[in-house]
C-alpha cells in the first residue's frame, strides 16, 4: 500500500501546477491584443542603444549599457569619464 501522505503533496503539487497556469493566463488576457508586445519592448531599447551610442554613452540614461561595453564580446569600447 502507498503512503497516505504521498497523495497530500501531489494534491498540493496540482494546486501549485493549477495556480502557475492562471498566472499565465492572466498574463495572456493582460497583453493578448498587443501581440507585438515584446516586439516593441525590443524595438524601444534598440533604439535608446542607438542613440546612445551616437552620443558615446554619456548621457545619464545610457548607464544601464555599461556593463555590457568595453569588452571583446561587444566590440565596442567607450571612455566613460565626463571630463575627456
Amino acid at each position: 500500500m502507498a503512503e497516505p501522505h504521498n497523495h497530500a503533496k501531489v494534491g498540493y503539487s496540482m494546486i501549485l501546477v493549477a495556480a502557475s497556469l492562471v498566472v499565465i493566463a492572466l498574463v495572456g488576457i493582460a497583453i493578448g491584443e498587443d501581440v507585438l508586445y515584446a516586439d516593441k519592448i525590443q524595438r524601444a531599447n534598440t533604439l535608446l542603444f542607438e542613440e546612445c551610442k551616437v552620443i558615446d554613452f554619456k548621457d545619464p540614461k545610457c548607464e544601464k549599457f555599461h556593463n555590457y561595453l568595453n569588452n571583446d564580446v561587444a566590440g565596442i569600447y567607450v571612455d566613460f569619464e565626463e571630463g575627456s
